[in-house]
């Protein structure tokens, strides 16, 4: 291990990168709150300012994918598809196996130039959670409590309100609803049993309802469904906690595009469609864990300088004013001050683990480990 490769698994390096992060986005989120007034005299220019707002964070966590870490991601498609990235309203679908997947998929973005404007259907506890949730407020993210009849309404309002999006959308849905776990597979796969629905080896059961919503609310405006099947090579499980200390990874993404138009109008129709879809994912998983490829062309999009250029244009913002607060607390020699800043130090080094405690695994929703009498 170089000198580098040790600097990346230090605690105060760490901590210096949280600090940006949670600063810069407390600014940002400031920042955001400011354009408010823009909405009902001009929206769309309140919306393209806060796809950048948004870009100036969510790109830091791209930063620590790409530059820090290094993990490469290779695309699996075929050209004509790959021509339309970047270009076009769509609706992802990406299995939900990972603790990073999200993060493969925002590197995608970012490369394609719609890591801004990317939309998520979430679950609403996180928009409690400060800088993530509150910067997905003003970026209009639609928020469901994964109860049909409660979301209902909201859904559908909430996607209908994205049609006239100024910018390229990329709308991701985890169809699975939660993240893969061997308990929560046991009991998707009762519930396919009792349907009558085929068996998953390595995906959970989907729940048809955010699709089909989703597809209606969005025909006229989405011109596509990507289907993204995603694994690592060496069957690796990553973690954003990896990802800060350094660690590569070689992530394979087997993209498929289907044009909206092939996607049936009737939501009984489209619900099936959507279960043949996630078939043949489990088949293309399963071909990957056998050959260790999926099948289509390798593409290797190369990775922009803006994310690293943006983490170090807060580094350099935000960590001079710290080094000289800090240098002149420590030349005191108050025992009170020191303390304070250690404090102070502290907090923000928690703050930042109960951020990435959002994604893991073992973490994460207990949803999905009751089986499920409605389809949802």
């Amino acid at each position: 291990m170089g000198l580098w490769g040790f600097l990346k698994t230090q605690f105060v390096v760490h901590l210096l990168i949280g600090f940006v992060f949670v600063v810069s986005g407390l600014i940002i989120n400031f920042l955001q709150l400011c354009t408010l007034p823009l909405w009902g005299i001009n929206k769309p220019l309140y919306r393209r300012i806060n796809c950048r707002m948004a870009y100036l964070l969510w790109s830091q966590l791209v930063m620590l994918l790409e530059w820090w870490s290094g993990t490469q991601c290779t695309l699996f498609s075929d050209q004509k598809t790959i021509d339309h990235f970047g270009k076009e309203h769509v609706i992802i679908i990406l299995n939900h196996n990972y603790e990073i997947d999200f993060l493969c998929g925002w590197t995608m973005c970012e490369r394609y130039g719609v890591l801004g404007g990317s939309k998520v259907l979430a679950k609403k506890e996180l928009l409690m959670v400060p800088l993530i949730g509150w910067t997905w407020y003003f970026l209009e993210i639609v928020f469901c409590k994964r109860k049909w009849e409660e979301d209902r309404d909201t859904v559908i309002q909430g996607l209908k309100d994205l049609r006239d999006y100024p910018e390229y959308m990329w709308f991701l849905l985890y169809c699975e609803g939660t993240r893969f776990t061997e308990t929560k597979h046991k009991i998707s796969m009762e519930v396919a049993d009792k349907k009558g629905l085929a068996r998953l080896k390595h995906h959970l059961l989907p729940r048809t309802r955010g699709f089909t919503t989703a597809v209606q609310c969005l025909r006229g405006t989405v011109s596509a469904v990507y289907d993204v099947t995603l694994s690592f090579r060496g069957n690796k499980n990553p973690s954003l906690l990896g990802i800060l200390y350094g660690k590569k990874y070689e992530a394979d993404m087997c993209v498929r595009r289907f044009p909206l138009e092939e996607i049936p109008e009737d939501e009984k129709e489209a619900a099936a469609w959507l279960h043949k879809l996630y078939q043949e994912k489990d088949a293309l998983q399963e071909q990957y864990i056998q050959e260790g490829t999926f099948p289509g062309t390798q593409i290797v999009p190369p990775r922009r300088p803006w994310t690293l250029l943006n983490f170090l244009f807060w580094a350099t913002l935000l960590l001079s004013p710290l080094f000289s607060f800090a240098i002149g607390i420590f030349a005191s020699g108050s025992p009170l001050l020191i303390l304070s800043f250690m404090g102070f130090m502290w907090t923000a080094s928690f703050a930042v683990r109960r951020l990435i405690g959002v994604t893991e695994i073992d973490r994460g929703s207990s949803y999905g480990n009751h089986e499920v009498k409605k389809s949802i």
